[in-house]
């Protein structure tokens, strides 16, 4: 037994250090496993009192549940994108600072509440919306000025 111990002890030094590879390489795996379903573009418009003034043309990511069937979802996409369009007209999400952007947040908040009713819940987890195009350059117009209530004579 005696003349083992030094080849058992050198066996554990050399599988030592392979140990923290080999469970980064499982965590990368389960990383990769994550399922994302990248929508086509859709155009947004850009209404300010009720004038249409632009359309934003944003590219849509969806990160799926892993369990989630994507198959299922992409062939779901048009529905999702009519939702946004729709919406969009109906309530704008528009940016009172920038009317070549449109407001994130809102159209987060419009595709992870229209998508269970969709493609089931539980399905998406988060929504990434990856690149924001415009169709004009514009500015936002002059702040207007308001009446003095000063009296002139």
């Amino acid at each position: 037994m005696r003349n083992l111990s030094p080849l058992i002890l050198g066996m554990l030094i050399a599988v030592a250090p392979v140990q923290p590879v080999l469970a980064a390489e499982k965590a990368d795996k389960d990383k990769s496993t994550a399922q994302t379903v990248a929508l086509e573009a859709v155009a947004l418009p850009v209404i300010v009192d009720g004038r249409l003034l632009n359309y934003v043309f944003c590219s849509i990511r969806l990160d799926l549940a892993p369990n989630a069937d994507g198959a299922k979802v992409r062939a779901k996409e048009q529905f999702i994108r009519d939702d946004l369009v729709r919406t969009g007209h109906r309530t704008p999400f528009t940016r009172s600072d920038d009317y070549t952007r449109v407001d994130e947040a809102k159209v987060r908040a419009e595709v992870l509440r229209f998508a269970p009713s969709v493609v089931g819940p539980g399905v998406v987890k988060s929504v990434v919306i990856t690149k924001q195009t415009s169709q004009k350059l514009m500015t936002l117009p002059p702040a207007s000025k308001t009446p003095s209530h000063e009296i002139l004579p």
